[in-house]
This record gives C-alpha cells, sequence and structure tokens, in this order.
C-alpha cells in the first residue's frame, strides 16, 4: 500500500470507537524521510484536543531531555511520533487507560515498514518497551538502567509525565549519564552521521 493511502486509513480508522470514551481521534507523525523514531504509549487528552502529539508539559520535558526545539521536534521529516495506541483511551484511577491493542495489531507492522530511514528509536514506557525490547527483563527501572546494552539503535525512556518527578529523584543516573549520551547521539544523528559503533561511542565517552 503507497504511504499517503495507507496514513489515510490510518487517521479514518475507527476500530475502536466503541471504546473510546471521547471518541476516535489518531495522534501521530510520520514520513519516510524521518531518522528519529518516538514511541509512547498514547495520546493523553490535551493531545486528543490539540491533535498534534506531546503538545503539553510532557511533550516539553521530553524535547528539554533530547535537547531539541518544538520546530525540529514537528519537522516529521526528521522525527517521527508513532505511539503504541493512536487515540485517547481515557482516563482511569491512576492515570490514562492503556492504549487499546488493536491499534499496534492493525496498523504497528505497516507503519514501520515504511520507516527504512529510521537510525535511532527512543522507547517511552513499560508498553512501548514490551513491543520495542522484548528481550528485556525485569521492570522499567531495570530497562532503563541497562539503556547501554540497547544503544545506539534504541534508548529506553521512563515516561516524561510530572508524575515522574519521584522517579526522576530516585534515579539521578538518569540526567547525569543517560540524558548527556542521549542528547549528543540525536544531535549526531539530526546532523547527517550514521550509526555509530559501540567502540565510538567508547572513545567518545572518554
Amino acid at each position: 500500500m503507497a504511504f499517503e493511502d495507507l496514513i489515510q486509513e490510518v487517521r479514518a480508522c475507527r476500530l475502536c470507537a466503541a471504546d473510546l470514551p471521547h471518541g476516535p481521534r489518531p495522534v501521530l507523525q510520520v514520513d519516510p524521510r524521518a531518522c528519529i523514531l518516538i514511541v509512547g504509549q498514547a495520546p493523553g487528552r490535551k493531545v486528543h484536543e490539540s491533535g498534534m502529539p506531546f503538545d503539553e508539559a510532557r511533550g516539553e520535558r521530553l524535547r528539554a531531555w533530547l535537547g531539541i526545539d518544538r520546530e525540529t521536534f514537528y519537522d516529521a521529516s526528521k522525527v517521527a511520533i508513532l505511539p503504541m495506541g493512536f487515540c485517547f483511551p481515557g482516563s482511569g484511577s491512576s492515570g490514562d487507560l492503556p492504549p487499546r491493542p488493536e491499534c499496534a495489531r492493525t496498523w504497528r507492522t505497516q507503519l514501520l515498514a515504511q520507516l527504512t530511514n529510521i537510525q535511532m528509536t527512543l522507547v517511552i514506557g513499560t508498553y512501548a518497551m514490551a513491543y520495542h525490547l522484548p528481550q528485556a527483563t525485569g521492570n522499567l527501572t531495570d530497562t532503563v538502567l541497562a539503556w547501554r546494552e540497547f544503544r545506539p539503535l534504541v534508548w529506553p525512556l521512563p515516561h516524561p509525565s510530572p508524575r515522574n518527578r519521584l522517579w526522576l529523584k530516585r534515579n539521578p543516573w538518569f540526567e547525569t549519564e543517560l540524558l548527556p549520551e542521549l542528547q549528543l547521539h540525536v544531535q549526531h544523528i539530526l546532523l547527517g552521521g550514521q550509526d555509530e559503533s559501540d567502540s565510538e561511542l567508547e572513545q567518545r565517552q572518554g
């Protein structure tokens, strides 16, 4: 299927309409030229209303983590944003509900096949990790702590939600060790660099 035809079908998807309390509104950003892929959980209420991925406080934090501005972040030719669920699933007692599983089963393989230029993938949260890092064992903290095992192609991250302030406080290594390397690699990719070998990364770390 041609890329434009596929995107039109995704944006018109009503597969989960009966299970979405706020109705379907697929939110994603995808372009075959993109070199960075961001995989989140599912849009929140504000993103559902605006139609722009990460268009809220968690997006500001994520962009700070990556060291890029809004213009770069929303340039689909550079950054693809493909959450595990494309529609807002609704709110539960302790946050948003999980992404609808039908979404990934129906669309994910087809969309990923279109992204042939991806050089690094950021997987955010447990649902993204389960799909993109099935070899990882342990909980979210264990997986993020093992980030060096997956780089440079895949970078596991916690969710940039304000709810995770306590997690960040308890895991200072995330900001002092992982983020500097992540930002360097993001800039390397955006400037047209190719994937680095482990030895090159070790030399750059000193």
